[in-house]
């Protein structure tokens, strides 16, 4: 059977590339911001490029938090890119009283912090070692672009970890739902294995 994605619209994100890397596998794909065909599908990407507030509007605006946050807390398939992990924290520091949907710990930080040295944003391929309990992040050399990371690590979630300025949040698993910091569509053979293990988990 054609596995079937649904791909959130949240305004802030280039969707093409997350489509098309889905649709290399087969997959039937569509992209909406109904918070019911959110709810219903059997498997939801929320990705993410941009602000953390901007992203964190539409949500509200489209209705969507309640569909995201109850899919995620039941462990339905979902996978968080980039921002869309970033918004599964309690906030950012990127957006001062801007609540995430909190089901990560901690406040996503900037690299910059205390590390005038970084190059902000980190662009460009880096290493991700996964914990022991990952089934679906293997390890390998992954593609970022972010000026943000998460650094707290949520009980009950199983780390996957990578160094820029300190060691931080490359990803993070729970069942089959996965959080990347990176971006696995852009992230050439190793970002296919990553996507093919989550659409068969």
């Amino acid at each position: 059977m054609t596995p079937a994605v649904t791909v959130v619209r949240t305004s802030t994100a280039n969707l093409a590339s997350v489509v098309t890397a889905f649709e290399r596998f087969g997959c039937s794909v569509r992209t909406t911001a109904d918070p019911d065909a959110v709810a219903r599908s059997d498997r939801v990407v929320l990705p993410g490029v941009g602000a953390f507030a901007a992203a964190r509007a539409a949500i509200d605006t489209r209705g969507l938090e309640d569909a995201l946050r109850d899919r995620m807390l039941q462990g339905r398939s979902t996978l968080g890119i980039c921002l869309g992990m970033q918004l599964m924290a309690r906030g950012s520091e990127e957006a001062p009283g801007v609540t995430g949907l909190g089901l990560l710990d901690g406040e996503v930080e900037s690299y910059g912090q205390g590390h005038p040295e970084l190059r902000v944003p980190q662009m460009g391929w880096n290493l991700v070692s996964p914990s022991d309990g990952c089934r679906i992040v293997p390890r390998g050399f992954a593609y970022f672009a972010n000026s943000y990371r998460l650094a707290t690590i949520t009980p009950g979630w199983h780390p996957v970890w990578s160094e820029y300025g300190g060691r931080f949040l490359a990803a993070v698993e729970r069942g089959a739902v996965v959080a990347c910091q990176f971006h696995p569509e852009l992230s050439g053979t190793y970002g296919k294995a990553l996507l093919s293990n989550w659409l068969e988990a």
